[in-house]
């Protein structure tokens, strides 16, 4: 008999997430090396993950931080809701929001080197993967920086965590009025902060879709330039966050609104899951 105590299995169990009979059957094998059981077991872990590298992870919770002049968003993606509301998954995804943030990464390939307990971020997310027994991915990473940030989380449905993420970041002093704009970014999801910073390639490919339907609907000819501006503007104002009407008051704009309170918005980030 190999020679372990129920000690080592519970220690096992507790370090690397493992099921009972697989703690006890690495043991043996192991012949009570604690530290070759460990690694038989990453080893088993690793050839899990990789058995699940083509399964679809549309679950999954946003979590997001904010210091030092800049705001972290973090995706952290699972295959199905079950394991998202997990305890261990969503302690696990405040952990790498953590390291993210704090080695400033600013994308998925960066977010997946930065150190956490002495590893790399993908590692741990495997270990936990082969412990939760199905496939977890770090999906998206954004980074925004500023002077003050507002952060809000929004739950799609109560028996799960966040699935929504939105961080404003601002200069002024009205917090409550930045997490207003940070709800109505949840809600209304623009794509750019200014219109100005609408790609001139976006604009002309609605430019002509709109020609297209405006023809189509049969406006006399000489109508059409006022009509496709008409429209085009209405586009912009959709995607263009400080052109959009503020959903607390539709009667302004998200600009207005920011200014009325005294601050200015200098970026934003929004963060769904599976988008």
């Amino acid at each position: 008999m190999a020679n372990y105590s129920l000690a080592d299995v519970k220690k096992l169990r507790e370090d690397l997430g493992a099921g009972m009979m697989d703690a006890k059957n690495a043991l043996v094998e192991a012949d009570g090396d604690y530290d070759k059981a460990v690694e038989l077991l990453r080893i088993k872990g690793a050839k899990a993950v990789a058995k699940r590298d083509d399964r679809a992870t549309s679950e999954g919770v946003v979590v997001a931080t904010a210091g030092n002049g800049a705001a972290t968003v973090v995706e952290l993606a699972s295959e199905t809701d079950f394991v998202a509301k997990n305890e261990r998954f969503t302690t696990l995804a405040d952990k790498v929001v953590a390291a993210v943030a704090a080695a400033g990464a600013a994308d998925v390939a960066a977010g997946n080197a930065a150190p956490l307990d002495g590893k790399t971020v993908a590692e741990v997310i495997d270990e936990n993967a082969a412990a939760l027994g199905e496939k977890l991915e770090l999906r998206t990473v954004t980074r925004v920086e500023g002077e003050n940030f507002e952060i809000y989380l929004h739950k799609t449905s109560q028996d799960l965590p966040p699935q929504i993420a939105v961080v404003i970041a601002y200069s002024g002093s009205d917090a409550a009025e930045a997490r207003s704009i940070a709800q109505h970014v949840a809600f209304a999801n623009p794509t750019y902060l200014t219109r100005d910073e609408v790609p001139a390639e976006a604009i002309e490919k609605e430019r002509a879709t709109v020609e297209a339907i405006t023809r189509e609907e049969g406006k006399p000819e000489a109508a059409l330039p006022k009509i496709v501006e008409g429209r085009l503007n209405a586009y912009i104002k959709q995607v263009s966050l400080l052109d959009q009407d503020y959903a607390k008051d539709n009667k302004i704009s998200v600009a207005k609104a920011a200014e009325n309170a005294g601050i200015t918005i200098q970026g934003f980030a929004r963060v769904k899951v599976g988008a």
